[in-house]
C-alpha cells in the first residue's frame, strides 16, 4: 500500500535547482505554500527575475553544495536540461564524471535526510512510485531511511490531504497567437488542462507538453454542443482533483465571455480561481481594419453590446459616439434596420471586421443603409465585430 505525504512548507527552506519554465512552476506553487525558496540557476526566466525583484524568492548564482543542501527542508529538482549547471561537491573537485546535476544534488539529499522531489530527482526501485505530478510517493512497508526519500523531521509531516487545485480563466485576446498577454502565456505553460474556446488562440496548444489535457469545449452562433453549467462542472471539477486548469477564452473572459459565471460557479464551490484579462476584440478587430473606436473631435466613447440580445434602438440611435456589435452577424441586417427606424442616420458609416489578425481578415464598409447588402455580396459571416459610427471614417484605409 502507497501512501502520499504532504508537507507542512510554510516557513521551511526549500532548495530549487533550476532557473527556467519547470523551476517557475514549481516556485510559484512553493511561494503559494508559504516556503522560503531559494533558486540556484546561473540565469533565471522571465517569472523567477520577477518573483526575485519583488523579493518573493532567493537566487543564488552559484551551483549548491552538500551544506546548502543540508540545510534546505526540501529539495526540488527542476533543471530544464541534466547538464550545465555547475554543480560541484563542494570541494572543487566535481562529484563524479558518472553522475548528472540531478542525481548527484538527489544524492545529498538522501545522504542529509532531506526530502526530495523530481521527475528524474532519483533512480526508481520496486520501493519508490511517482505520483501524477511527479513527486516521490513513498511505500509505508518496505522503504527504509536513506533508500529513496529520508524524513528531516518526521513530526513535521502533515495528514494526507486531497490535492488543492486552481482555475485560471485566461483571455487570449482576438485570435492571433501573438496577442495574448504575457501573463495569459505563462498561465498557459503551467496548465495540466487547458479548457478552450473556438475563437481562443488555438495555435499556442501545440507547444505545450504531451501532458497537458485539452477540452474543446468551443461554441458557434446559435449551437453550444457543451452547455455552460456544463464546462462550469468540468472546471470545478478538474480543480478538485488537484490539477491547473486555465480557461482559455478569446478576447477577455469578462467582455460578454462568461467568464463572471465560471468564476463565480468555481467560488462557490470553493476552488481557487484567478483571472488574467485579454485584449478585447470589441478594441482589436476594430483596430485591424484601421478603424479607431474613439477618436478625438469625433467620437469620445464606446458602447459594447452583444447583437445576440434584445436591444433598445431608441437608446442606441441616441448614442452620438462608437457602437461596436459583438456576436452580430446574424442579426446585422434586422440591426441596421431598427437603427434607422429609430432615428439614426441612414449614412451613418459602418465597418465589419471579419477574422481580425488571420490570413483570413476582411474588412467590409458602408452605411447602415448598405452594410447588410455588402456583407451578403461579399460572402461574409461569422466570427466578426461590427462597427457603427463617423469613426469609420475617420482614417484613410485602402481596402
Amino acid at each position: 500500500m502507497s501512501t502520499t505525504l504532504t508537507l507542512d512548507l510554510r516557513g521551511r527552506r526549500v532548495l530549487v535547482l533550476g532557473g527556467g519554465v519547470r523551476a517557475a512552476r514549481r516556485v510559484s506553487e512553493l511561494i503559494e505554500d508559504g516556503a522560503d525558496a531559494v533558486v540556484h540557476a546561473e540565469v533565471l526566466g522571465t517569472d523567477l527575475r520577477e518573483a526575485h525583484a519583488e523579493g518573493r524568492l532567493g537566487w543564488s548564482r552559484t551551483p549548491p553544495t552538500p551544506t546548502d543542501v543540508a540545510s534546505s527542508w526540501l529539495v526540488c529538482l527542476c533543471t530544464d536540461e541534466h547538464a550545465g549547471t555547475g554543480v560541484g561537491d563542494g570541494s572543487g573537485r566535481g562529484g563524479g564524471a558518472d553522475e548528472d546535476d540531478e542525481h548527484r544534488v538527489a544524492r545529498w539529499a538522501r545522504e542529509s535526510r532531506v526530502w526530495c522531489e523530481g521527475l528524474d530527482a532519483f533512480p526508481l526501485d520496486e520501493t519508490t512510485t511517482r505520483s501524477p505530478c511527479g513527486d516521490p510517493t513513498v511505500n509505508e512497508e518496505s522503504t527504509t531511511a536513506g533508500e529513496s526519500v529520508a524524513v528531516a523531521d518526521p513530526a513535521q509531516v502533515a495528514a494526507p490531504t486531497t490535492p488543492r487545485g486552481r482555475v485560471v480563466l485566461v483571455g487570449g485576446g482576438p485570435g492571433a497567437d501573438d496577442l495574448i498577454t504575457v501573463r495569459g502565456l505563462r498561465e498557459l505553460a503551467r496548465a495540466d488542462v487547458v479548457v478552450v474556446d473556438r475563437l481562443a488562440p488555438t495555435g499556442l496548444l501545440h507547444g505545450l507538453g504531451d501532458g497537458v489535457e485539452i477540452v474543446d469545449v468551443g461554441k458557434t452562433p446559435y449551437h453550444h454542443p457543451v452547455p455552460q453549467h456544463e464546462i462550469d462542472g468540468l472546471l470545478v471539477d478538474r480543480a478538485r482533483r488537484g490539477q491547473y486548469v486555465v480557461r482559455l477564452k478569446g478576447g477577455d473572459p469578462f467582455v460578454l465571455g462568461r467568464g463572471g459565471e465560471e468564476w463565480a460557479a468555481c467560488r462557490e464551490a470553493g476552488v481557487p480561481v484567478d483571472v488574467v484579462p485579454g485584449v478585447s476584440s470589441a478594441f482589436a478587430a476594430p483596430l485591424a481594419g484601421l478603424v479607431p473606436v474613439t477618436y478625438r473631435g469625433v467620437a469620445t466613447g464606446v458602447l459594447t453590446i452583444s447583437g445576440h440580445d434584445d436591444l433598445s434602438p431608441d437608446l442606441l440611435a441616441r448614442w452620438p459616439h462608437t457602437i461596436v456589435i459583438l456576436m452580430g452577424m446574424g442579426r446585422l441586417a434586422e440591426i441596421a434596420a431598427s437603427l434607422v427606424q429609430a432615428g439614426k442616420g441612414a449614412q451613418t458609416p459602418v465597418a465589419v471586421i471579419h477574422r481580425a489578425y488571420s490570413p483570413d481578415q476582411r474588412v467590409v464598409r458602408g452605411n447602415l443603409a448598405d452594410i447588410a447588402a455588402r456583407i451578403v455580396a461579399a460572402g461574409v459571416g461569422n466570427p466578426a465585430v461590427i462597427v457603427v459610427g463617423k469613426v469609420v471614417e475617420a482614417l484613410p484605409y485602402d481596402a
